[in-house]
């Protein structure tokens, strides 16, 4: 069995975990933000957020080879969100959600924040490359860059 599915509605908890997660890990030292990371953003309100959404579910696949372990995002070939259960990066299931979303969705672009350094890297191993685009990361004084394949 492939380990990437579509994501199901019983699965936004556990892709709500692995969202904050990894946000707190990857963000919260760039931004700072208490009230947002730790108060604001939490797993039963963000599941709802998922299930308002209803492009969401559409534009989600989950790597599952029994528990839901990693997700990605994309919406018209652009890449929106990619993300792993942080305990479990580096063992390649970023790797292959990415190569799925290449190969399956044609994602080919992304927005990556610039102090993001690491997922920059990863990306640039996977063929994506820096552009000079950029724009301001809402409500911020951070920027994003764009990539493309």
């Amino acid at each position: 069995m492939h380990p990437i599915r579509p994501a199901r509605a019983s699965d936004l908890q556990r892709i709500a975990e692995i969202y904050i997660f990894n946000y707190r890990l990857n963000f919260y030292p760039i931004f700072r933000d208490d009230e947002y990371y730790f108060t604001q953003l939490q797993v039963p309100s963000l599941t709802e957020e998922f299930l308002k959404d209803s492009e969401f579910l559409r534009s989600t696949y989950v790597y599952d080879d029994g528990a839901v372990k990693g997700f990605i995002q994309t919406d018209h070939g652009e890449i929106r969100k990619l993300f792993v259960e942080p305990v479990l990066q580096g063992n390649g299931i970023g790797t292959l959600l990415l190569e799925f979303a290449v190969r399956e969705k044609d994602a080919r672009s992304l927005w990556a924040l610039e102090k993001n350094t690491r997922a920059i890297v990863f990306y640039q191993r996977h063929g994506f490359r820096l552009t000079d685009e950029k724009k301001p990361e809402d409500d911020t004084s951070e920027y994003l860059v764009k990539m493309l394949r």
